[in-house]
């Protein structure tokens, strides 16, 4: 190969293409975890996948000066290599471990995946990107019912979140609730909010029936705030 010293390579449309299809994908996966309130939203997912997609085209194209006569060969491949090991600094961040009770699993792994739809798209690859991010969509928002259908086969736990107001005997009605309808109360989790006005409480509950059930229950208790649960048990 024969490339003149300082001929500018990789900063073309197509490069430019490949940055707009990071950015398009990396968009509609930050979407997706914007409107689930989820703790990496929009801009992080969609400046992951672009920064990503960035270092694989510096990695590509970023030293075609040093290359005189074909006799310095570079390696796109180690800065890929430092990507999938550096986002998972990121990934890291996004977990929270409170008692035995672990939040941010999913939506650390969605920002790994991103990046590697970002890498994808870098690479020269938006037919795998694209077949990615449509996977990614595929497990969001298709695996939720199946986990609820195994769940229901089996004595599954799930965390339920309530807020209510303290000093009125709400909790005292919870369990009781969670007891009159056989579910098991595996853990509890308090924080005091608002001045000590209101609590939250995290509920990780078992039983042979759906919680959907007990999230029902719940909600019509007096001095019941806000009341729901998680359909991924791991984000």
């Amino acid at each position: 190969m024969n490339i003149a010293l300082g001929e500018p390579i990789g900063q073309g449309w197509p490069q430019l293409g490949e940055l707009g299809a990071a950015l398009v994908l990396s968009s509609l996966i930050g979407l997706e975890r914007q409107i689930r309130q989820k703790s990496a939203g929009l801009r992080t997912h969609t400046l992951v996948g672009l920064g990503a997609a960035l270092f694989m085209l510096v990695s590509k194209y970023g030293f075609t000066d040093l290359l005189i006569d074909g006799r310095i060969v570079l390696d796109p491949s180690r800065v890929a290599a430092q990507i999938v090991s550096g986002i998972g600094f990121i990934g890291g961040g996004l977990i929270f471990v409170r008692r035995d009770i672990v939040r941010g699993l999913t939506t650390a792994a969605v920002v790994w995946v991103t990046a590697a739809v970002g890498m994808a798209c870098g690479g020269g690859l938006p037919i795998l990107a694209v077949a990615v991010t449509a996977a990614h969509f595929l497990v969001v928002y298709g695996y939720p019912p199946l986990i609820r259908l195994v769940g229901g086969m089996t004595t599954a736990s799930a965390v339920i979140r309530i807020s209510y107001r303290d000093g009125r005997g709400v909790l005292r009605r919870v369990l009781e609730t969670a007891a009159r309808l056989r579910f098991s109360v595996l853990d509890v989790d308090i924080d005091h909010e608002n001045d000590d006005k209101y609590v939250r409480l995290a509920l990780r509950v078992a039983g042979a029936q759906p919680a959907h059930t007990l999230v029902a229950e719940l909600s019509e208790l007096d001095g019941v705030q806000t009341v729901g649960f998680d359909d991924e048990p791991d984000t």
